[in-house]
C-alpha cells in the first residue's frame, strides 16, 4: 500500500477514491432525504416559513457535502508546492465553499421574499408586485458586496486598502454614474408617489401600454403593438403620467353627419332620438350625456354626441359603442334620413372671351396674315 506511483502511494489513491465516492454518495442521499422526506413532511405543518427554509437548504447542503468529499480527497494527495499548486487548489476550494454558502443565502432571500409576498397579498394593497422585486434586488446586492469583501479577505487580500481605494475613487465613480443615480432616485419617486402599479395601463409621453416591470434603472412598458419599451426612471419622474387604469369611465365623442336635405324638424327629431338611445343603454353614465346639433359642415349637418361608458374594459367599451351606433343607424332609417357622404360642389361660370387673344401654354406658334401688304405676328 506504500508503493508509489507517480510519487503517490497506493493507499492515497484508494483514499481519494473513497472520499470522492463518499462525497457523491452523501450528496445523493441528502438530495433524496430533502426531496422525498423532509420537504413533504414540513409542507404538512401549519407554518410556511419552516417549509421554505428546508427548501432553501436542500440543494446547497448537498453541494456542501460534495465539496467536503473533494476537499478531503485533495488533502490526501501531496500536491506540489513549487509551483504552488497546493495553495491554488485550496484557495479555489475556499471560493467554492463561499459561493455555495452565498447560494444558500440567496435562496434564503428568495424564500423570505416569497413569504413576504404571501403576507402582503392577504391585505388590500397591491404594492407586492411592484416593491417586492426591488427589495429582493437590494438585499442580494448588499449580501453580494459583503460576500465579495469576505472572499477577498479569505484569499489573503488587504480589505482596508481596498476600501480606502474605493473611498478615493468614490467621487469619480459618482460623477460617472450620474445617470444611474438619477434613475435610482426616479425609481424611489415611483415607489413613494405611486403614480402607477405593475399591470396598470399608462401613457408616459408618447408611449402608451401596460406596465410590466419597475426596476432600478428603467420602467418597462408593453405597448399595444406588443413591443417592449424601456423608459429611464428619471424620464418617468419628470414626465406627465396619465394612468388610464385609474379612470372610472371611458369617454366617447363622435359626430353623426346627415345630409343637407334634412329639414329642421328632422334634425330636432334625430337629436332627441339619439339622446334617448344613449340614455336607455345600461353601460352609459346617465349624468354626462350631451347630444346637440353642433354645426353646418362643408357637406353635412353635424350632430355631436358625447357620453361616457361606465365599464372601463376596452372590449366592453367597444361593444357599447357598437350597440349604440347600430341603434342610431336603425333610427335614421326609420326616419328616412341619410348619412352624409364627403362631397364637394364645383361651380363653373361661363365667361365670353376672344379665343384668338388667349395664350396657350406650351410651345408658342405664330400665324401670319397679310393686311394692306403688311405682315403682323398674331398669338394663337
Amino acid at each position: 500500500m506504500h508503493r508509489k506511483i507517480i510519487n503517490v502511494e497506493i493507499w492515497q489513491f484508494f483514499s481519494v477514491f473513497i472520499l470522492l465516492l463518499l462525497g457523491i454518495s452523501l450528496k445523493k442521499i441528502s438530495d433524496y432525504i430533502f426531496e422525498r422526506k423532509l420537504i413533504p413532511l414540513f409542507k404538512k405543518t401549519n407554518l410556511d416559513i419552516d417549509n421554505l427554509f428546508i427548501e432553501a437548504l436542500s440543494k446547497p447542503f448537498g453541494v456542501f457535502l460534495l465539496l467536503w468529499g473533494i476537499a478531503g480527497a485533495l488533502a490526501v494527495i501531496p500536491l506540489p508546492t513549487r509551483p504552488d499548486i497546493n495553495g491554488f487548489v485550496f484557495k479555489t476550494l475556499k471560493i467554492a465553499f463561499a459561493l455555495d454558502f452565498l447560494w444558500f443565502v440567496f435562496r434564503l432571500v428568495d424564500i423570505g421574499v416569497k413569504y413576504l409576498a404571501r403576507l402582503i397579498k392577504r391585505t388590500e394593497s397591491s404594492l407586492d408586485e411592484q416593491i417586492i422585486p426591488i427589495i429582493s434586488r437590494v438585499i442580494k446586492l448588499t449580501i453580494g458586496t459583503i460576500s465579495f469583501l469576505w472572499l477577498m479577505q479569505l484569499l489573503g487580500y488587504n480589505i482596508s486598502s481596498l476600501l480606502a481605494g474605493l473611498g478615493i475613487g468614490g467621487l469619480a465613480v459618482a460623477l460617472a454614474l450620474q445617470d444611474t443615480l438619477s434613475n435610482f432616485f426616479g425609481s424611489i419617486f415611483i415607489f413613494l408617489d405611486k403614480p402607477f402599479m405593475v399591470g396598470d395601463i399608462v401613457k408616459i409621453g408618447e408611449v402608451e401600454g401596460t406596465v410590466e416591470d419597475v426596476g432600478f434603472r428603467s420602467t418597462r412598458i408593453r405597448t399595444y403593438s406588443a413591443t417592449l419599451v424601456s423608459i429611464p426612471n428619471k424620464t418617468v419622474s419628470n414626465s406627465t403620467i396619465d394612468n388610464l387604469s385609474k379612470r372610472s369611465k371611458r369617454k366617447v365623442c363622435q359626430t353623426i353627419r346627415v345630409t343637407y336635405e334634412t329639414s329642421k324638424a328632422g334634425i330636432e327629431q334625430i337629436v332627441e332620438s339619439i339622446k334617448n338611445i344613449i340614455e336607455q343603454d345600461e353601460e352609459v353614465d346617465k349624468e354626462n350625456i350631451r347630444v346637440k346639433f353642433s354645426e353646418s359642415g362643408n357637406a353635412s349637418l353635424d350632430i355631436m354626441a358625447i357620453y361616457f361608458t361606465t365599464n372601463t374594459d376596452f372590449g366592453v367599451h367597444m361593444k357599447t359603442k357598437e350597440r349604440i351606433n347600430l341603434a342610431i343607424m336603425k333610427k335614421m332609417e326609420e326616419l328616412g334620413l341619410s348619412i352624409a357622404l364627403p362631397t364637394s360642389s364645383i361651380y363653373i361660370e361661363n365667361i365670353n372671351s376672344n379665343v384668338n387673344k388667349l395664350p396657350v401654354s406650351g410651345k408658342k406658334t405664330r400665324k401670319t396674315r397679310k393686311d394692306d401688304n403688311k405682315e403682323e405676328n398674331l398669338p394663337f
